[in-house]
């Protein structure tokens, strides 16, 4: 395997030029389709290394969070055929141990011995390794969910065909992924600690992530951007160091305060309906369907 990339890896385009204001991360742009990912492909060793020692599992799961996850599910039982789920980079197993108790038979994949036994002990049926290296059955599942996972792959026409090949006709993707087009990033730039490498390789925009699925069989079904962190701003200028998911986070705090009150909801959805509008939000949430 090349350690680099030589041309662009989501349209094979040959013209592609380095970021000027991103050469920490060695972040590279498409001339052709303006895919913005991290020109230096880490190894497999490197990625183990890296999850194991670095990758920190949450032991915290907002409530917030699982009424958010339940809604999700909600969306998706008319789905349900085959009733086989697959949630790919499970890490602490929250979305994926909430689909089980919902009657979903639920897969998960993870890179590291540690995240697998874990999820195990929830009732996961878990593999290790990479999702085109577990070769899953054809045509196998109703659902895959792929939660901040698209951004840690260096190859993401490879990934997005194996989600095509493993999903039933009619099944869908459910993608969540950071936005490169976030105000944060347009703000923050190199400083805004979401750029990162190993841990972040491809960096989306609405279109690109559109662009990928839509190339590969797949239609669009929704696509929002939404939310603006106020503990990833902190954690980028270096103004804090908490945990971006905890407890004590300013955004959790928030977020209680938000479902407390109707008037906060409602200019929350407010934000958000901007926010997507104009595809500034911080993170990007889209449904695929297979065609």
């Amino acid at each position: 395997m090349p350690n680099s990339h030589q041309n662009c890896p989501l349209c094979d385009a040959k013209e592609i030029e380095a970021l000027p204001d991103y050469q920490r991360v060695q972040l590279n742009k498409c001339i052709t389709c303006n895919f913005i990912f991290c020109k230096s492909i880490p190894s497999d060793q490197e990625l183990e290394d890296y999850y194991s020692s670095e990758y920190e599992l949450t032991e915290f799961f907002s409530p917030i969070t699982v009424k958010r996850y339940e809604e999700i599910l909600d969306g998706f039982e008319h789905l349900k055929k085959t009733n086989n789920l697959l949630d790919i980079g499970s890490g602490s197993a929250f979305f994926a141990e909430i689909a089980n108790k919902r009657g979903w038979k639920v897969f998960g994949t993870e890179l590291t011995d540690e995240t697998i036994q874990k999820a195990e002990q929830k009732g996961i049926k878990m593999s290790k390794g990479k999702l085109e290296d577990i070769q899953f059955e054809s045509n196998f599942f109703d659902l895959i969910v792929c939660i901040e996972v698209i951004e840690h792959v260096s190859f993401p026409k490879t990934f997005v065909r194996e989600i095509h090949k493993s999903l039933r006709p009619g099944g869908a993707v459910y993608v969540t992924t950071p936005n490169f087009d976030s105000l944060l990033r347009r703000r923050l730039k190199e400083q805004y600690d979401v750029i990162a490498y190993p841990n972040h390789l491809c960096y989306f925009t609405a279109k690109t992530l559109k662009s990928l699925f839509s190339s590969n069989g797949f239609s669009k079904s929704s696509l929002v951007t939404n939310g603006i962190s106020r503990t990833r701003v902190k954690t980028s200028t270096g103004k804090s160091n908490q945990a971006f998911v905890s407890e004590t986070s300013d955004d959790e705090i928030l977020r209680h305060r938000i479902e407390k009150k109707w008037c906060l909801r409602t200019l929350k959805n407010t934000a958000n309906w901007f926010l997507s509008l104009f595809r500034l939000g911080d993170s990007i949430k889209a449904t695929f369907i297979k065609d």
